[in-house]
């Protein structure tokens, strides 16, 4: 079942890039950007992570910070983050299980039968978790709309 605007973001535990569990519930208290992504060193993920980097003066003065979540393990998110100077989580859903829960599967990402990743998906949460923003792309190839992720982000008190 999809999830939607007003519906409460699963909770999920993930590892992080230093191997490190993390769950949802540790990065509520602020305004959260869950950003699913389909592969580290991949170009349109690379330029999309960057781009989430450059924003976090103007989404730390919202009250806000960005997790990025893909299927890739913890050491390939661990050297995505360092050759990128990412200062934000890279969670593993090496599982597959949290993909599942956020309804934002990518099969056969680029052609490769059998293989699932994330689809490019942004989820923005208020500080308790509610889903106040959502946007999944069709294409893996099309970055977020990030003028409005900055206005749901600034629309939230």
């Amino acid at each position: 079942m999809a999830l939607r605007v007003g519906d409460k973001a699963p909770e999920f535990t993930l590892y992080d890039a230093e191997k490190k569990e993390r769950l949802l519930r540790e990065f509520l208290g602020k305004k959260t950007v869950l950003a699913f992504y389909p592969g580290a060193f991949t170009g349109v993920c690379t330029k999309e992570m960057c781009t989430f980097r450059d924003s976090m003066t103007s989404f730390g003065g919202m009250g806000a910070h960005v997790v990025g979540i893909s299927v890739d393990p913890p050491f390939s998110n661990k050297a995505f983050a360092a050759a990128n100077d990412l200062s934000f989580p890279l969670l593993s859903d090496f599982n597959r299980d949290v993909i599942k829960k956020y309804d934002v599967i990518q099969p056969d990402l680029g052609g490769v039968k059998g293989y699932i990743a994330a689809r490019r998906a942004i989820f923005v949460l208020d500080t308790s978790g509610i889903i106040r923003y959502e946007w999944i792309s069709e294409q893996t190839g099309v970055e977020p709309p990030y003028d409005e992720i900055a206005k749901a982000l600034e629309g939230m008190s």
